[in-house]
């Protein structure tokens, strides 16, 4: 099954939970609008090349919509709409005023020059200018993005509509991005591990953790959660995988990462077969790299207590099915990941108000949302009797579907 039609099953089975109007649970559904340009560049060399931007706004019943930019070969509409529809029960589980969107270019950020990739953003900022806005589409970075084409991106909308820092979040510091945002997503999953230890009768300490991915935010949950005394036994990116039974050097393996591109080599482990990482014994894993990974093949064989959701989709709903009768407790990565676009939140208000936060703030306001949103998550598992992933969907689909009717729904 696909990320889009999962998510679409999830809504749906949120929604007959919820007993929603079966017209108004079609309204939801449908994206807002779907954006689709030609952006044509001319390359380094002078010949011309030609790219399609997409940028799917799903629903702005909460607020502006929210969501990724994402520059890659291969861009699947499914994904792009699934990716989209999680982002509004995404911020809505966070409480944040958003819906969701998703979007990008699809070109091989590899093979274009930093010339051709700013043309590039440029061009497609022009197309969708007049579409995107501090109130109504604000983009942040994704796959193959990042802080350099949010500040092209915003240079370019400032030049149509004068200067508009909030258009755009997860800018470079200077141009006011906001302090923690980049270790927000895994600040969010370690905030996420501790709310829902908590509620079984135990802490991070002492845990064996297994994290697949060691990008951002597989790096950043890694250090974080070995701070507060989590015991990280194996880890995982593109170039390998490595295991130490007693606990992995997290500030050795970080430094060695800077130098090497890789926790491939790293000495103060050792190395085992990336594929069967998963199913490493462990009290709590993190699949933190791609979507569909956790599957009806391997889900038998998976030893962790507690699956934390750090990616989008890992878990496809076969696997979710054996997990739960297998009694592995899931945090759904509609919450498990939400504290990348909550800390996003907190820069378009930083922006809104001209008045930029210490990092303190930043991250002691995340722990409170990240609290919050745990309890609200599972207020509605006791109400609908259901498992976290079901309790965090009706959470998110109750309160957009709320909104929608506040605004005159069906008027």
């Amino acid at each position: 099954m696909n990320a889009l039609a999962a998510t679409n099953r999830n809504f749906k089975l949120a929604s007959r939970l919820l007993g929603l109007d079966s017209k108004l649970e079609k309204s939801l559904l449908i994206p807002f609008r779907e954006i689709k340009v030609e952006c044509t560049i001319p390359k380094d060399d002078g010949t011309l090349a030609s790219f399609v931007g997409f940028r799917v706004q799903h629903d702005n019943a909460r607020g502006p919509m929210k969501g990724g930019i994402r520059y890659h070969p291969e861009v699947d509409p499914d994904e792009v709409n699934a990716l989209a529809q999680l982002m509004t029960w995404k911020t809505a589980v966070a409480k944040i005023p958003y819906g969701g969107a998703k979007g990008g270019i699809g070109c091989d950020p590899s093979k274009l020059s930093i010339s051709e990739l700013e043309r590039l953003t440029r061009v497609f900022t022009q197309k969708i200018h007049d579409l995107i806005g501090i109130h109504t589409d604000v983009p942040a970075p994704d796959m193959g993005t990042g802080p350099q084409t949010m500040a092209w991106i915003l240079d370019e909308y400032s030049k149509f509509h004068g200067y508009s820092p909030a258009v755009v979040t997860g800018k470079p510091i200077d141009l006011g991005g906001s302090l923690g945002r980049d270790a927000a997503t895994g600040r969010g999953v370690m905030f996420g591990t501790e709310a829902l230890l908590n509620d079984h009768g135990k802490s991070i300490s002492g845990q064996r953790f297994v994290i697949q991915g060691f990008g951002n935010v597989g790096s950043w949950a890694a250090k974080l959660i070995n701070e507060k005394g989590g015991k990280i036994v194996a880890v995982s990116d593109i170039t390998g995988a490595i295991k130490n039974k007693d606990g992995i050097d997290i500030p050795a393996l970080l430094e060695y990462t800077k130098q090497h591109r890789g926790v491939k080599g790293f000495d103060g482990a050792d190395p085992i077969d990336p594929n069967a990482i998963l199913l490493e014994d462990c009290d709590i894993l993190v699949p933190a790299a791609l979507g569909g990974v956790i599957n009806r093949e391997n889900a038998n064989e998976i030893k962790a207590k507690f699956i934390i959701e750090a990616a989008n989709h890992p878990t496809d709903p076969d696997a979710d099915e054996i997990l739960s009768n297998k009694g592995v407790v899931i945090l759904p990565d509609i919450y498990a990941n939400s504290g990348g676009v909550t800390v996003s939140y907190f820069e378009w208000v930083q922006n809104i108000q001209g008045f930029m936060w210490e990092e303190e703030k930043v991250n002691d306001e995340l722990k409170t949302y990240m609290t919050r949103s745990f309890k609200d998550l599972k207020e509605m598992c006791k109400t609908h009797s259901c498992d976290l992933r079901m309790g965090a969907f009706t959470l998110g689909v109750n309160r957009v579907a709320q909104a929608t009717v506040l605004r005159g729904w069906g008027a």
